[in-house]
């Protein structure tokens, strides 16, 4: 593979991965993920980021660096802006080639190098305000960034072509096909990446939505023409495209999202499906957009992306041993660990003996400041009361979503 150019004097030298792997062990990644490396070359040349032993990345970085005629006793600096393994994991085997190189990362992040790899000597911290000449024009400065998604994170910007290099921040799941830039992309692909960046915030950043906010004000005054995360796209066109994505996405936890509902549900022996009908057929008599979800069944990943961008959220489950169904617990405490907050949300069941899964839904979402409607628990099946009831209260949370589509119009025009 060679390296591409982005900007005068700088390449992408990174790897586009396609595996069965779990993203961070957790995400699936059905349609693959880049791990985007960045050389910058003045008198000087920096490594920005690293790539991980992969599906071949690390052969891949390799293979770029000599399409450049540069080896790794070359290299002088690598400047990591993130420590956590998918950036770093070659550190070790790269550092070992290299003669002279200084690894340059944020003052947190100097005990975490030595924490995974053990390296003390020519580690050097920087914050924000710090540079670092190149030479031929090509400096760099450092901004700390913490919570983007981890508290050592930092983000690189070149100056004279005005590239940032924000590691996770503006990132996505999805490989690339067969071009790295926003301008060479369609606008269907645009789609799909707009997607997987959703699903990538939602799994991986949403719970700092409010570093994200302040990440954007802090590299807000710079003269900005290219974005080049650590995953996704390459914004040289359109980075603002990008950026009012993420503020978007982070807005979600601080007020109402989109004018849609996520239904997740879960039925052991069809009773609790027989009501799940009645409030579909209730929020689709309001014209709601709509996406519903079974657990175990469905991933949590996909899970949690259509909650984050959803104003409205409706959860169907049984009492299990007096408690909530268990595959729905899990999914319930994903979104909470995410801060999924500001929703109005339904909830229904049915239940044997016993309820209890409602208190125990009451009690984990509490801190969730979510505006519920009333519930309904039913014992056994449900009446055609039950049902009739359960049509009204689908679409009485509809109505309320509608209302917040109309709230967030007003304020955006």
């Amino acid at each position: 593979m060679k390296a591409v150019q982005i900007a005068d004097g700088i390449y992408w030298i990174g790897a586009s991965i396609s595996s069965n792997d779990l993203f961070e062990g957790i995400w699936p990644i059905p349609k693959g993920v880049t791990i985007n490396s960045y050389l910058i070359k003045g008198e000087k040349v920096a490594i920005v980021d690293l790539v991980r032993d992969w599906a071949g990345a690390s052969t891949y970085l390799l293979d770029e660096l000599r399409s450049l005629n540069i080896s790794p006793q070359d290299v002088d600096y690598i400047i990591l802006n993130h420590l956590e393994p998918d950036h770093t994991g070659d550190l070790r085997a790269f550092y070992e080639l290299c003669e002279n190189t200084k690894i340059i990362t944020s003052k947190k992040g100097v005990p975490l190098v030595k924490a995974f790899y053990g390296f003390e000597e020519k580690v050097e911290g920087v914050g924000t305000g710090d540079e670092l000449d190149l030479g031929n024009g090509k400096k760099l400065k450092f901004f700390d960034i913490p919570n983007v998604h981890w508290p050592e994170t930092m983000a690189t910007y070149e100056e004279s072509t005005g590239t940032l290099l924000p590691c996770d921040a503006f990132g996505s799941f999805g490989a690339f096909k067969g071009c790295i830039f926003d301008d060479q992309v369609s606008e269907e692909d645009h789609l799909f990446y707009e997607r997987e960046s959703l699903r990538y915030y939602a799994n991986i950043v949403g719970p700092y939505s409010n570093f994200v906010t302040k990440a954007i004000e802090a590299v807000g005054t710079l003269l900005i023409k290219i974005i080049a995360p650590s995953h996704g796209l390459i914004w040289r066109k359109n980075p603002g495209r990008i950026v009012e994505r993420y503020k978007h996405y982070a807005s979600y936890m601080t007020d109402y999202a989109e004018p849609k509902i996520t239904v997740i549900w879960g039925s052991m022996y069809g009773n609790t499906e027989l009501m799940l009908r009645s409030v579909l057929q209730g929020i689709a008599s309001e014209s709601v957009l709509t996406e519903v979800f079974r657990v175990p069944e469905d991933h949590i990943s996909y899970i949690l992306a259509s909650v984050w961008e959803s104003a409205g959220l409706v959860f169907g489950m049984p009492t299990y041993e007096y408690k909530m169904y268990p595959p729905m617990r899990d999914a319930l405490t994903h979104i909470v660990q995410k801060k999924a907050k500001y929703k109005k949300v339904f909830r229904f069941g049915s239940y044997g003996w016993s309820g209890g899964a409602q208190k125990e839904f009451d009690t984990l979402t509490e801190k969730m400041k979510w505006d519920m409607i009333d519930p309904m628990e039913f014992q056994g099946s449900p009446t055609d009361e039950d049902l009739k009831l359960a049509f009204q209260r689908g679409a009485d949370l509809a109505c309320e979503v509608k209302k917040i589509a109309r709230k967030n119009s007003e304020f955006h025009s």
